[in-house]
């Protein structure tokens, strides 16, 4: 298959496991150069090390995201490495059990911080290089988004903001041929999915 990534840099957040791991893998066997960024900093370099063992191009950028100095910063390196920035896949996040029963509003706030504000900000210090390469940004969002399965408040709402950004950046950034899509995955086996799995008889 060739998705015509051939050199082009695009960054992962999320990228050192799970559904992030994978697209890394898989943009890297497309010939892209791969930058995974993740606060991880042992699982983002053992994903670098295994793609580079196959032939292909990645960096690690270790950041927590839920600042937004350091969303900035991993714009910025990721810059300074590769020159230049084609697309953007927003995929960091935690189903965190932020519910409204079994939740606070403190606790909301921060499901929101981790779930949601990071997509904004990666995108607005992308924006310029987006521009100059008329890239792509992929929203990773989820089911709950639209199914609500409960006890997730900050996370499904979180999710469901993310498919409003999609609309309104495809709009907003159209004038640019930059390409805004979500994908909305269900029941994957991550470790995190794994985990929650094992919580039940």
């Amino acid at each position: 298959m060739d998705l015509q990534l051939k050199d082009k840099v695009v960054i992962v957040t999320g990228g050192a496991s799970g559904i992030g791991a994978a697209i890394v893998t898989g943009a890297a066997r497309e010939g892209a150069v791969a930058v995974i960024v993740d606060k991880s900093a042992e699982t983002a370099h053992e994903v670098e090390c295994d793609v580079k063992k196959s032939g292909g191009q990645a960096h690690s950028i270790i950041a927590d995201l839920m600042a937004v100095e350091a969303c900035r910063r991993a714009i910025e390196e990721t810059l300074e490495r590769c020159g230049r920035i084609d697309a953007l896949v927003n995929n960091a996040g935690l189903n965190d059990g932020v519910g409204l029963e079994n939740g606070s509003p403190e606790a909301y706030v921060k499901s929101i911080e981790r779930n949601l504000l990071h997509y904004y900000n990666l995108a607005h210090y992308a924006l310029p290089s987006l521009k100059q390469a008329r890239g792509a940004i992929v929203n990773i969002a989820s089911n709950t988004a639209v199914t609500g399965p409960g006890g997730t408040s900050g996370y499904a709402s979180s999710k469901g903001a993310i498919l409003a950004l999609t609309r309104e950046w495809a709009l907003e950034l159209l004038p640019y041929e930059i390409r805004v899509n979500a994908v909305l995955p269900a029941e994957v086996w991550t470790p995190m999915y794994k985990n929650w799995i094992a919580k039940f008889p």
